[in-house]
């Protein structure tokens, strides 16, 4: 069994409790216009060109015709990636079995012993991988190591009570269809339904939502009241951030640019959250 692996982080104190590992999944099935990490979408990506670190080599045209820097023509075959030194050419996706994956997990597995921590399991979508997933965290949980899974839910509810986690980190991003789809491309209503489902079986859930001016905030109220309104009472609100505009150019695409919330309209948004 082979999963489909873009990046793993360890030592992130964001993606759930205590010290943690963020194993990062290849593909997702939303398009949310301030994403931060667009080579995660495809499943099968093509090498990104970083064209402030290319110094003109020529190199990858010797393996690689039409060249690279026309991501639309891409097989994603790799090869050009492999033989640029100058690093301006990344293959973001890699191949893993559940025991490869395990053992690079596992390193940091008195990290998690000694803070409290564990290994989340993010994207992308990492339920677009179920069975791969859903391996990994029986792998895990075997050998004493906690669980989160990072979603957005928009998959059969079936897929994540399979998984079965020890946390649900679960994303909200609007309350009604139509914002839903015009920021994400799909309406949302299977993502609170299945929100609905998890919260009443009852699996561990963790909400939390995007706060993003001149996007979803003025949905953000109808948000919190609704998840109120499910009986969620763990709600994270996320502060906008530009730490992956810069991406954007690596697929050829124009970066979406939003305000950054300040701090005072976060403490707003915080003073409606349930404690």
């Amino acid at each position: 069994m082979i999963g489909k692996i873009y990046n793993i982080q360890s030592f992130s104190t964001s993606d759930g409790p205590g010290i943690r590992t963020v194993v990062f999944f290849q593909g997702c099935n939303l398009r949310c216009l301030w994403c931060h990490n667009p080579e995660s979408w495809a499943m099968h990506p093509p090498v990104s060109f970083i064209k402030e670190s290319c110094i003109g080599c020529g190199a990858c045209a010797n393996v690689c015709n039409p060249r690279v820097t026309d991501s639309t023509a891409c097989t994603g075959c790799g090869r050009c990636a492999e033989i640029c030194f100058a690093g301006a050419l990344a293959r973001p996706c890699r191949e893993l079995g559940v025991d490869a994956l395990f053992t690079l997990i596992a390193t940091d597995k008195p990290y998690f012993d000694n803070g409290g921590g564990g290994v989340t399991f993010s994207g992308g979508e990492c339920m677009l991988q179920p069975d791969f997933l859903s391996a990994m965290v029986e792998k895990c949980k075997a050998n004493g190591i906690h669980t989160a899974i990072d979603t957005a839910g928009h998959v059969p509810y079936e897929w994540l009570a399979r998984a079965n986690p020890d946390l649900f980190l679960y994303d909200i991003k609007a309350a009604s269809p139509d914002t839903h789809k015009a920021l994400t491309g799909v309406d949302g209503l299977l993502i609170w339904e299945n929100l609905a489902r998890l919260v009443e079986a009852p699996f561990p859930v963790h909400v939390r939502i995007p706060c993003i001016p001149g996007a979803n905030w003025e949905e953000i109220p109808a948000i919190i009241k609704r998840l109120k309104k499910l009986g969620v009472t763990k709600i994270e609100p996320l502060p906008y951030h530009r730490l992956g505009e810069g991406k954007a150019a690596w697929f050829n695409q124009e970066a979406r640019v939003y305000e950054v919330p300040s701090e005072s309209e976060m403490q707003k948004i915080m003073n409606e959250v349930p404690l």
